[in-house]
C-alpha cells in the first residue's frame, strides 16, 4: 500500500533546485497578464488511492493549464504554478480582497510502483487532478520458468 508525506519547503536541496527550475520556465514562458510578480498562495490539495491509483487533486481555480508544471522525480510528485491576481478596472475599489494570489510549489512524496509514463494530470472543474496509475503487483505471483536444452559444443 503506497504511503505520502508533504514535504516541508526547506528538505530538500535537490527539490528547492527543482522548484527553481520550474519557477524560471513559468518566467521565461508565461504571458505578462498571467504572471504573479509577488505574494505566495497555498492551494489546497488532497491525495488518495484507489485500487488502481494513487491521485492528488490541488484546487487550482483561475489557474490557466500554461501557469502549472507537475513533476515526477524519486518518489516525488511536484507542483508548481502562478496564480496572477485579476487586474483590477479603473473605476473598482476592492473593499475585501480574500483569494490568495502568488507562487506556489507543493511537493507530496508517495511510495509504491507506478506507471509514470501514463500519468495523467487534467483540469476539470478548476481542481487538478494527478492521476498516478499503479503499477500491476508482481510479488508473491506465479512465475513460470521454461526449461530448455542446451547442445553441448
Amino acid at each position: 500500500m503506497p504511503q505520502f508525506s508533504f514535504i516541508p519547503s526547506g528538505e530538500s536541496r535537490e527539490l528547492a533546485d527543482e522548484v527553481r527550475a520550474l519557477f524560471d520556465d513559468l518566467a521565461a514562458t508565461l504571458p505578462h497578464e498571467q504572471r504573479a510578480y509577488s505574494g505566495e498562495c497555498h492551494p489546497a490539495l488532497d491525495v488518495f488511492e484507489t485500487d488502481r491509483a494513487v491521485e492528488i487533486v490541488m484546487e487550482v481555480s483561475g489557474i490557466p493549464p500554461d501557469a502549472l508544471r507537475v513533476i515526477y522525480r524519486a518518489g516525488v510528485v511536484l507542483i508548481a504554478g502562478e496564480k496572477a491576481p485579476t487586474p483590477a478596472a479603473p473605476e473598482q475599489t476592492y473593499h475585501l480582497v480574500e483569494r490568495e494570489f502568488g507562487r506556489f510549489a507543493r511537493a507530496v512524496r508517495v511510495s509504491g510502483a507506478f506507471d509514470v509514463g501514463a500519468a495523467e494530470a487534467t483540469i476539470r472543474n478548476g481542481e487538478l487532478i494527478i492521476v498516478l496509475p499503479k503499477r500491476e503487483e508482481r510479488r508473491d505471483q506465479l512465475h513460470r520458468i521454461a526449461v530448455t536444452e542446451r547442445s553441448e559444443r
